[in-house]
């Protein structure tokens, strides 16, 4: 049977990666989202598009319309960006023809180390890092903890940043309360409280993550990079990365947890690293990241290696190399975000350089979404951010 792939979240700059990467490869690529137009399904390695109901809102009419075309259009392999929809895939994946590969653990895998809670037991179990960490199962129980919290910032993080309910996906978010007046309203304010969720100590460090593909508990590739550039300038979305070595130690956590639990597919592992070198985990997440284009651009191509070995292929030699990739219209915001900040923030000489920077972002920096042989998802990228901006 031909391949025939069905890339989902088309929105997302990761799924452009993941189209170009199999395309390229002279694979037949669809892909899918919840609008009409997507940035990953203007690209010229895309065959065909679909449109499905959001996963936020309907998670079960989401996977009956992914269900229908991966019937209609006769699909072998499913590739899902998001957690959101990661989540409702493993949810229903029994229904899926068996013929279709989906590259993702077992359901029971992804709770042991997508759950946090279940995580950081996992890790305290493993000798691996990790903040000072009391399991609470509801808002309660957190509020009956305060009273044992001496020291702040403490993090409030639910089990999941997203949680399949039987009608909808609840986003969540995490916070970092400064004072315990601010985590007693946190934990009134925000309703996914009423969930299980971590109270932690407050790691002061840089984030550093581990990028990593597993056969069945193989290691089969890392990959790290170093964030340049973010937005917001405090911290946020990396608009300017490069790739860099990876940290052994963190190196031999990640693959301490993932051959554990007999990771299959791609996994994102976060940690905290302290100013003495110590590096605490924060998260596992069962998707792909971001900077995926990065990774691909430094020879590290996670979407062909992922289906070499979901299909049993033979794997190419994988060479590391050092590469830089900035997200224009990303890094357009955070200049805008800098020149908007106020004077104690960035000072006027402080703005002058950074629009320097802006201009100028290195040597053999290459675009993440703008490319010579596949331009219209630039296009379609710039029409939406001016739409935004008109908005």
């Amino acid at each position: 049977m031909e391949p025939r792939i069905l890339v989902l979240d088309g929105n997302q700059r990761a799924a452009l990666a993941a189209v170009r990467s199999l395309g390229s490869k002279g694979l037949w690529v669809a892909v899918g989202e919840s609008t009409p137009n997507s940035l990953a399904g203007l690209s010229r390695f895309c065959s065909e598009t679909i449109q499905y109901a959001d996963p936020y809102s309907s998670p079960r009419q989401f996977f009956s319309d992914v269900l229908q075309q991966v019937k209609a259009l006769r699909i072998t392999f499913l590739l899902p960006i998001t957690e959101a929809a990661t989540y409702v895939l493993l949810a229903y994946r029994t229904e899926l023809p068996e013929e279709v590969i989906l590259p993702l653990p077992h359901t029971e895998a992804v709770e042991q180390l997508a759950n946090k809670n279940n995580l950081f037991g996992l890790a305290r179990d493993q000798g691996i890092p990790i903040p000072d960490t009391v399991i609470c199962q509801n808002a309660a129980e957190g509020l009956a903890a305060l009273n044992d919290i001496r020291q702040y910032p403490v993090v409030l993080k639910p089990f999941k940043s997203n949680m399949l309910q039987d009608n909808a996906i609840v986003a969540t978010q995490v916070v970092i309360a400064k004072t315990a007046e601010e985590a007693k309203r946190a934990l009134h304010t925000h309703a996914f409280f009423e969930y299980p969720f971590t109270l932690q100590s407050f790691i002061e460090g840089t984030g550093q993550g581990i990028f990593a593909l597993f056969d069945h508990g193989k290691p089969i590739c890392y990959f790290a990079h170093r964030r340049l550039r973010e937005k917001p300038p405090g911290g946020g979305v990396s608009v300017l990365s490069e790739s860099a070595p990876v940290n052994e130690k963190l190196k031999v956590s990640a693959t301490r947890l993932l051959h554990t639990v007999q990771w299959h597919g791609v996994a994102m592992v976060e940690f905290r690293v302290s100013a003495d070198g110590t590096g605490y985990l924060m998260e596992v997440n069962p998707r792909f990241w971001g900077s995926l284009q990065l990774a691909i651009d430094s020879g590290i191509d996670f979407p062909w290696l992922l289906y070499l070995v979901s299909t049993g292929a033979e794997l190419p030699d994988i060479h590391w190399r050092h590469r830089r990739v900035r997200w224009l219209l990303g890094d357009l915001d955070r200049l805008y975000l800098v020149l908007k900040a106020p004077s104690s923030t960035y000072s006027v000489a402080a703005k002058c350089i950074e629009i320097l920077r802006f201009l100028k972002p290195g040597l053999r920096t290459r675009h993440e979404v703008n490319r010579w042989r596949d331009l219209r998802p630039f296009w379609f990228e710039v029409k939406q951010y001016l739409l935004a901006l008109r908005n």
